[in-house]
Order: structure tokens, then C-alpha cells, then sequence
């Protein structure tokens, strides 16, 4: 009886033992200054400036909401405690100074052909364009620089670049390229698919786009 007990207490410890450095991790990643986060206000780059918007959702926690909206243009945005995935992008381009709700609607009144044609419209619509992945991909694979989509060139994905997944239910999802990294060099990615966080989930689902803009 006595040896079963002291089996079971050696399991239990080395058990705590081993959860100590994951959860050293996370403690980390919550607490810890970025790489980023250390560089004085004055010397932050465009690059900088959208991996901090990103941050700034995650750290509001905000939830996931792809419902339609009637928002103004320019400068429209849906209820600042909601957003879809592509709100992340769309918030972390504007803080780096680029309205995407902008870019997109004058790209698509310009050359509305090049853009998918999968919601039966005949017109850009201000209110929802820039939101929908697809565009954001058209927009981006035109405008901004195209880049791999191996995770394991890990020198090739920068903070602030835009990465576009798809789901198995064949959905598409997105997120922002963070400067904090896993113990191999992977970056984490922060991204609303519930809430937004900031998790180590690049290679979770198939990632279909990677992209930097401006460039």
C-alpha cells in the first residue's frame, strides 16, 4: 500500500514539474514586454504601429461578430466591443495609418470585376466589402506584397504582416503576424475567431494567403 501511494505521489510530481515551463509560457506571453512594446513611441515603424492595433483588440477582449452593418464611410467601423476576424485587420492597418474600408471600396468601383463575385452584387458596398476575407486577399494580392505561406521559413514572416487561413469547413479566417514566437521561432498570431487573442496557432489550420502591406 505504502509503494502504491509514493508511486502515485511521484506521478503527481513529476507531472507539476512538467507543466511548469508551459505554463512559464503563457505567464510570459501575458506579462512580458514584446519586442515592440520596448521601443520608444518615437521610433515605432508602420509595421510596429498595426501589430500594436492588433494587440489592442486582444487585449480588449473583444467578440466575435461578422453580423452586418450600416457604418459611415470613411472611417466606418462596427461597435468597438465586436468585430470579425477581418475587424482585426482592419483595425491594426488603421492604426499603422491605412483605411482598408477606403482602399478597398475605391479598388472594387475601379475594377469590381477582379473581385470575387459570390454575393450577387452588382456594386461595391462601403458597409461590408472590406470585411469579407476574399476581398481582402484581391486587395491584398494587388496591392501589397505577396509572401510564403511555410511556416517554417520563419525569417519570412515579419510582426504586422497579414495571414489568411482556411478552415476545414472550407471558411476562411485571418489574423495579424505578432513579434513574440514560440520556442521553435514561430511567430504567434493574433486573431478573433471567439474572442480576440493572441495565441500560438499559425499552423492550427491551412494557411492559404500571407501578404505585407504597405510594402
Amino acid at each position: 500500500m505504502r509503494s502504491g501511494k509514493r508511486l502515485l505521489i511521484l506521478v503527481i510530481l513529476t507531472a507539476a514539474l512538467l507543466t511548469i515551463p508551459l505554463w512559464s509560457q503563457i505567464l510570459d506571453v501575458a506579462t512580458k514586454p514584446s519586442p515592440v512594446e520596448q521601443i520608444p513611441e518615437e521610433h515605432l515603424t508602420t509595421d510596429d504601429h498595426i501589430l500594436l492595433g492588433a494587440r489592442a483588440e486582444a487585449a480588449a477582449g473583444v467578440r466575435y461578430d461578422a453580423g452586418y452593418y450600416s457604418v459611415q464611410y470613411p472611417g466606418g467601423d462596427v461597435p468597438a466591443d465586436r468585430g470579425a476576424c477581418t475587424d482585426v485587420v482592419i483595425r491594426a492597418l488603421r492604426a499603422g495609418g491605412y483605411d482598408l474600408q477606403v482602399l478597398i471600396h475605391e479598388d472594387m468601383r475601379e475594377h469590381f470585376d477582379v473581385y470575387p463575385q459570390i454575393w450577387g452584387l452588382t456594386e461595391p458596398d462601403p458597409n461590408i466589402d472590406h470585411r469579407r476575407t476574399q476581398n481582402q486577399i484581391t486587395f491584398l494580392k494587388r496591392h501589397g506584397l505577396d509572401l510564403t505561406t511555410d511556416p517554417d521559413r520563419t525569417d519570412q514572416w515579419k510582426h504586422g504582416d497579414i495571414v489568411y487561413w482556411r478552415f476545414p469547413d472550407g471558411s476562411q479566417h485571418t489574423g495579424i503576424i505578432s513579434d513574440r514566437t514560440n520556442r521553435h521561432g514561430r511567430p504567434l498570431v493574433i486573431h478573433n475567431a471567439s474572442v480576440t487573442r493572441e495565441e500560438d496557432c499559425l499552423t492550427r489550420w491551412e494557411i492559404i494567403g500571407h501578404s505585407r502591406f504597405p510594402h
